[in-house]
């Protein structure tokens, strides 16, 4: 079972292989903007990636065609609705706008 650490906040929530970042977040109680509830329409929940990103699912189309539209988009880059959790734990960053706080 990977872990999901939230930064900047350092909480650290167990979370089930196959769910996404997003679905790991809300299920433990936290919050996160998620406008489109995970259709990947409006990139609210655009986070950094900064540990794991192996373990993570690959970025579909849908998703690539969604951050191309985003600012401030860069290589930890992924939407929370859309990254699949591998076996391995996970640290991602908020974004300040977008991270509920």
């Amino acid at each position: 079972m990977p872990t999901v650490t939230i930064q900047p906040s350092g909480k650290t929530y167990d979370a089930a292989v196959g769910s996404t970042i997003l679905a790991a977040i809300l299920a433990a109680g936290d919050s996160i903007t998620h406008k489109c509830d995970g259709k990947a329409e409006c990139g609210s929940c655009h986070l950094f990636v900064q540990e794991g990103r192996k373990t993570i699912s690959k970025i579909q189309r849908l998703e690539n065609e969604k951050l191309d539209t985003i600012p401030g988009v860069g290589s930890k880059s992924r939407l929370a609705c859309q990254a699949i959790l591998g076996e391995e734990n996970v640290t991602v960053e908020l974004l300040g706008f977008g991270s509920g706080m």
